[in-house]
């Protein structure tokens, strides 16, 4: 690969079919918002106005799009339709998930791998039936957004049963994008196996197959086990309760079975700073609420690190005093940006959950999935004029709202030039 390495945030643009199902066990925000009216054009709008936040802040922003929905081919494998599915197959058919571009892939840039390339391993999402859908439609764009074989590889998703949720539960450390990483896989128990309420979607063995896939050096790589406490308390992708950017790992005290095998092997590999918030002074509890940790933690181009908030983490008065001190601390992270993400929040995806973190050289991107400003704002365009505004529950059974959902997508790919992503989802 030629050229310079940057970090690329691709957020995946809410879809038109956003809506309140409850389908994720373990996601408490979800789970508690079911039955409520969704807003989609809102939704997709504060999608963007976030991404608007990071390109003014000079950071290399990309973008995922919305999947086909409903996804009749999938139901047909079932046997069904949406007009003879039960409302709960009904719902997983109709889900907006793959917004959460977070659990699109696994990826490791090029300096840590074997080959020399950027590799990206799309995720099975086999816990969940309505993610579990995904990972055709994400493999499709995946592989036409990083095509240049020189400098990618993409890879198909890690064979089932074998629980692989992508980049919410994989953090890198390095001194600079280009510069060889550590990477961490965090994952929820051996096999599947969970001790709790909730299931463990990260398997270990699936990790360790990722990191073997992208050419990883195995003194490069830990395997770390997230604490069944995090998991119980709503924690279902570490993303929830650690984020890391460069040399810095922001963690919550209870986020690892064992925090300080973790902190140990990553300074012996490296030189790493660890902000570790102790459960005395924000809860477990309050941390997943107000969503803290699914933060962008992020280098400004002036010097410095950022992050990039829900305004959930603003209005928690014991949150927002502890990371007023942090910031007062002189260390490296220097601002605080929160952005409103109510109705992705209320489906239990914060900032962190809607990007997929690329180092990369732009160069080698397909243009079409990157964006600044003037493109921000043709997006925001079709979703004005597309979206739909509000989306109750019985809707979902309302053929014309399928319509409405397809049509709004259509748009959206010929306003981009991305028509051949209509029929890239294809059930064999």
């Amino acid at each position: 690969m030629t050229g310079q390495l940057h970090e690329i945030n691709f957020d995946g643009i809410v879809g038109p079919s956003h809506n309140f199902a409850g389908l994720s066990l373990g996601n408490l925000a979800a789970t508690r918002n079911a039955g409520r009216d969704a807003f989609p054009r809102e939704a997709a709008l504060q999608g963007i106005a976030k991404m608007r936040l990071c390109v003014e802040l000079g950071l290399a922003q990309g973008i995922l799009l919305p999947h086909d929905r409903p996804a009749e081919r999938w139901l047909a494998r079932l046997g069904a339709t949406m007009l003879t599915a039960d409302a709960g197959l009904r719902a997983n058919a109709f889900s907006a998930s793959a917004m959460w571009a977070a659990n699109a892939a696994t990826v490791s840039p090029a300096p840590d791998s074997s080959d020399g390339r950027c590799h990206l391993t799309g995720a099975n999402l086999m816990t969940m039936p309505h993610r579990a859908v995904e990972w055709l439609g994400t493999l499709a764009q995946l592989r036409l957004a990083f095509a240049d074989n020189r400098a990618f590889v993409v890879h198909g998703p890690v064979p089932v049963p074998f629980g692989d949720e992508g980049a919410a539960n994989h953090m890198r450390f390095c001194a600079t994008p280009d510069a060889p990483g550590v990477e961490v896989f965090v994952y929820g128990a051996d096999g599947g196996a969970h001790e709790g309420p909730f299931p463990a979607r990260q398997h270990r063995e699936a990790s360790a197959a990722v990191a073997r896939l992208h050419g990883l050096d195995p003194e490069r790589v830990i395997l770390a086990r997230q604490s069944n406490a995090a998991i119980a308390a709503g924690a279902f992708h570490n993303d929830v309760v650690a984020v890391a950017n460069g040399p810095v790992l922001f963690a919550h005290e209870q986020a690892f079975a064992d925090p300080a095998a973790l902190y140990d092997g990553l300074r012996a590999r490296r030189a790493v700073e660890i902000i570790e918030v102790p459960a005395s002074a924000i809860s477990l509890e309050d941390a997943i609420a107000s969503y803290l940790f699914n933060a962008q933690l992020v280098d400004l181009p002036g010097g410095g690190m950022a992050l990039i908030l829900p305004t959930e983490a603003r209005d928690d008065p014991c949150v927002w005093s502890w990371l007023e001190q942090l910031v007062a601390s002189n260390g490296p992270i220097r601002a605080l940006y929160p952005v409103e993400l109510r109705q992705s929040m209320a489906n239990g995806g914060g900032p962190a959950c809607l990007r997929l973190r690329v180092v990369a050289d732009p160069a080698t991107v397909d243009p079409r999935f990157l964006v600044d400003a003037a493109r921000l704002d043709t997006i925001a365009a079709v979703i004005e004029q597309h979206w739909p505004r509000r989306i109750a529950p019985a809707d979902l059974a309302l053929p014309e709202l399928w319509q409405e959902v397809r049509a709004a997508r259509r748009a959206l790919l010929e306003a981009l030039g991305l028509g051949e992503l209509e029929t890239a989802e294809l059930w064999a």
